[in-house]
């Protein structure tokens, strides 16, 4: 699949993975829409990938808000006249002992990583329809795969737009509109991963290891051309410890615990004494 003048949403465009998917896919000629809530941010991003022949539209979206993400669908066909690609990308990190979490804070982590991502979908699968074709991104994490202890409600997001992506293929494959859930591990190159090594000056075992924001966004161009289910994306690879847990859950869940465990409990005990950066 050519990517060229291809018209892609970007969600969480202003910062982190979204910002590097978005530089990365206009090398690839593509016509991007960024949004976030940070509008200046957002404004920065165009500016510079605009010097470079990209064509861009900027809609501040809060993805929690169900009539921002219409808003962001109506504008994008308005501007461009189609939607080919759907990069559900803004989502928030949410490390933490579960008996200490803020009811606010579950409903934020649910709404924008999960609800944002199903809603905006359902805004832009019409669109898709009608073009008979199209492809959408939703940017899980290898937590969905197996949800580290302390990160409960972060992984059962994640865990969820998994399922959604696998509901998506089901039912919309035949009629030219593939999913695919990338699920990368923690990613060194910035993020929630440095954040957490600043407050806690610790980093992941090797055992666990990670991934950049470049090789997240690699893999999502190689999901819109090749249209897989699932690609996961971390160094060293974890697929044979999912395949293994899925043989013997009590071995898989022990040996995924022992790996996890302690960097994440760092995380939410930081989080719990208010060290900045958690």
């Amino acid at each position: 699949m050519t990517l060229q003048d291809k018209v892609t949403i970007i969600t969480g465009a202003s910062a982190g993975i979204g910002q590097e998917i978005a530089r990365r896919l206009a090398k690839e000629q593509t016509r991007l829409v960024l949004a976030a809530r940070s509008e200046d941010k957002l404004q920065a991003l165009s500016e510079e990938l605009s010097a470079t022949g990209c064509q861009t539209l900027v809609v501040r979206t809060d993805v929690s808000d169900p009539n921002d993400l219409s808003e962001l669908v109506d504008k994008t066909i308005a501007h461009f006249g189609r939607i080919d690609i759907l990069v559900n990308n803004a989502g928030v990190e949410s490390f933490r002992h579960f008996e200490q979490t803020e009811t606010e804070d579950i409903l934020q982590t649910i709404e924008t990583n999960l609800t944002g991502s199903i809603m905006l979908a359902r805004f832009v699968i019409p669109q898709m329809l009608k073009q008979k074709a199209g492809v959408i991104i939703n940017m899980a994490s290898t937590a969905g795969k197996h949800c580290p202890a302390f990160a409960s409600v972060y992984g059962a997001t994640k865990a969820g737009l998994i399922g959604f992506t696998q509901g998506l293929r089901g039912e919309y494959l035949s009629e030219g509109i593939s999913a695919t859930a990338i699920c990368p591990g923690f990613t060194t190159s910035g993020g929630v991963y440095e954040r957490i090594v600043s407050a806690t000056g610790k980093k992941t075992s090797v055992a666990l290891g990670g991934t950049s924001t470049a090789a997240v966004a690699n893999a999502v161009v190689k999901a819109i051309r090749n249209g897989p289910p699932e690609l996961i994306v971390n160094w060293p690879p974890v697929r044979p410890a999912i395949v293994l847990k899925e043989i013997f859950p009590r071995l898989g869940e022990m040996l995924a615990t022992a790996v996890s465990k302690k960097f994440v409990k760092r995380a939410a005990d930081a989080a719990a004494k208010g060290e900045p950066g958690t």
